[in-house]
């Protein structure tokens, strides 16, 4: 170790800023787990510090409050899931059918922790602080943007916003829908999937998805092994 008092500072310093950028990290993405599973009320600061290994007191540290907290995780989590929706297939864009064949699958749905943030958390977010509403209407531009981009040329630009904003609506709501029927009627949860899927794709003129079934994914394995899987990573990585 060198003997200049000013590089070890530095490095003391260093050490300091990267260790409170993972600790930050590791709340957010906590508060994200946590908040997919229960909501953002039914989950309180000492469950999501003792979730990312921290103290009370290192997350006020890094917030001044749980809804600042959620504010932060809210934008993790719609970062990720537009990133999910946008994903490029291949050496190509994602096309319309894509996209609803991606956010209308049982693997979606079945996903709660690590799917959409807004079709987990839509009906509870009018009861939250402004903060954290702006950055759900932030997601839901961006979700919004994305429909619009793939309907491509198929409408005048004011019915293809107008289109768009539905149709993210409609796949917000559905796979909401699709998820409360699942435990009790899970045929009725295939075919509320199924009928959204079909009515957006006549909407923006995708090609219609498997007859009589909702899209699945390679990735459309039980939910409850994927969850053990991903947590093993994040607690490993």
């Amino acid at each position: 170790m060198s003997s200049d008092p000013d590089q070890a500072e530095s490095h003391v310093v260093k050490v300091s800023k990267e260790k409170t950028a993972e600790n930050r990290a590791a709340l957010v993405q906590a508060a994200a787990r946590l908040f997919g599973e229960r909501g953002i009320d039914g989950v309180g600061v000492a469950e999501i510090s003792k979730e990312a290994g921290l103290t009370h007191g290192a997350l006020y540290a890094q917030f001044p409050s749980k809804e600042a907290l959620a504010a932060e995780a809210l934008a993790y989590g719609l970062q990720r899931g537009y990133a999910s929706l946008t994903a490029a297939k291949g050496d190509r864009v994602p096309t319309l059918a894509d996209v609803l064949d991606y956010y209308l699958s049982r693997q979606h749905r079945d996903d709660v922790v690590g799917g959409c943030v807004m079709a987990a958390s839509a009906s509870e977010i009018a009861r939250q602080d402004q903060t954290i509403c702006a950055r759900f209407t932030e997601g839901f531009a961006l979700m919004a943007g994305a429909l619009e981009a793939a309907l491509g040329d198929t409408a005048p630009p004011e019915v293809r916003r107008q289109r768009a904003l539905a149709m993210a609506s409609a796949m917000i709501g559905g796979i909401a829908v699709a998820r409360a029927a699942g435990k009790a009627r899970p045929e009725l949860s295939d075919e509320i999937l199924v009928a959204v899927r079909g009515v957006l794709g006549e909407l923006g003129g995708a090609p219609p998805g498997p007859a009589g079934r909702p899209p699945m994914t390679r990735r459309d394995a039980a939910p409850g092994r994927r969850r053990r899987a991903r947590r093993k990573r994040q607690h490993t990585g």
